[in-house]
């Protein structure tokens, strides 16, 4: 029987800051069957559009969409590789130029799992997840972004 796992709620007000990320980090330390990590660290960067600078972006979702999806998401992952962890943390609201705003972290017992496994989710997250990112920029305007 396949076990169901719960939907977690994979958002983050604001920026994903440094510090929960290395907390993250070192709190596997103890799981000693883990022999392999991958993360994934999406930051916001400073594109130039018509003479403008993206200063932030603000992410807006279908909230229960999104976390509905993730939970699928996350099922057909374990199923797929042998996982031993896996956590999924997206921005909301404003996050400015050089803050993180998406971190994906698997580990398994071997790399290769853990790194297939990652890039997997974060290419998933990118084309399934219903959120949305407007960009905002130096002079204050605002543009919806296609992608996140």
């Amino acid at each position: 029987m396949e076990k169901t796992r719960k939907i977690k709620d994979i958002f983050i007000e604001g920026a994903i800051p440094p510090d929960k990320i290395a907390k993250s980090i070192a709190n596997h330390s103890t799981k000693t069957a883990i022999g392999g990590h991958s993360i994934f660290l999406g930051q916001i960067r400073e594109d130039k559009k018509n003479g403008r600078n993206v200063v932030a972006i603000e992410y807006t979702a279908y909230r229960d969409m999104v976390l509905e999806k993730a939970r699928e998401i996350r099922e057909e992952t374990f199923s797929k590789y042998d996982l031993t962890c896996m956590h999924i943390y997206h921005s909301l609201g404003e996050v400015k130029v050089g803050e993180i705003c998406l971190f994906v972290f698997t580990s398994s017992a071997h790399r290769k799992a853990a790194i297939k496994a990652c890039n997997e989710l974060v290419e998933r997250i990118k084309s399934e997840l219903p959120i949305w990112g407007k960009e905002i920029f130096d002079d204050q305007s605002e543009e919806w972004k296609v992608n996140t």
